[in-house]
């Protein structure tokens, strides 16, 4: 974690290739995410995009979301969080690589 305030959260996420985080939606807080290097394959609300290096994507509140990592080296990016809470228990998982489950 790189900063942490009342207001928002900044966290530097690196995604081994072939690997992505889970489908998953927040209610108290929406997300920006830079990509730093590599790609990545981000699916809002079921429809996927390709993100390069220096492009960024908005996760609006409630909106459902997951990054992956097509390419062959990591994928790092920045995650801005914006929101009124950014505890662990905003996390609704829709579906998980690693059987996590908040539903």
């Amino acid at each position: 974690m790189l900063d942490d305030c009342p207001t928002h959260k900044v966290k530097r996420i690196e995604v081994v290739p072939g690997k992505r985080l889970s489908y998953q939606r927040h209610a108290r807080r929406a997300e920006h995410w830079f990509v730093v290097s590599g790609r990545a394959c981000v699916t809002l609300e079921g429809v996927s995009s390709e993100v390069s290096a220096g492009q960024a994507v908005d996760i609006p509140h409630g909106c459902a979301h997951r990054v992956e990592n097509p390419g062959g080296v990591p994928l790092v990016l920045i995650e801005v969080q914006r929101g009124e809470y950014f505890g662990e228990d905003d996390i609704v998982r829709l579906e998980d690589d690693f059987g996590r489950s908040d539903r």
